[in-house]
């Protein structure tokens, strides 16, 4: 009988000691669901935060085309000048002609 009784002491000890073990691992496991979800929650702002960024840097690049700089300014300016002084030329030869 005292083997029945220490048999029954060592189950009642194993079967304590299991759901404890489940006890702790249901509890990491709510912990790791937790994460999970608050990486999910994460993952999804930083998309919409890139997916805004790329339209920023898309319609950025769309104002840098369209953008005229001082120097585009200056540069068309000397072109005009030259071309104005190639027609005044042209203007004189010709009066020069008559």
């Amino acid at each position: 009988m005292a083997s029945d009784e220490q048999t029954l002491a060592l189950f009642q000890t194993r079967v304590r000691d299991l759901l404890l073990q489940f006890n702790r691992l249901k509890q990491e496991n709510d912990e790791l669901y937790a994460m999970v979800d608050q990486n999910e929650r994460e993952i999804s702002d930083l998309r919409g935060k890139l997916e805004q960024k790329c339209d920023e840097y898309e319609a950025l690049k769309m104002m840098k085309m369209l953008e005229v700089s001082d120097e585009d300014i200056e540069v068309t300016k000397g072109r005009l000048s030259r071309l104005i002084r190639d027609v005044n030329k042209c203007i004189t030869i010709l009066s020069e002609q008559k």
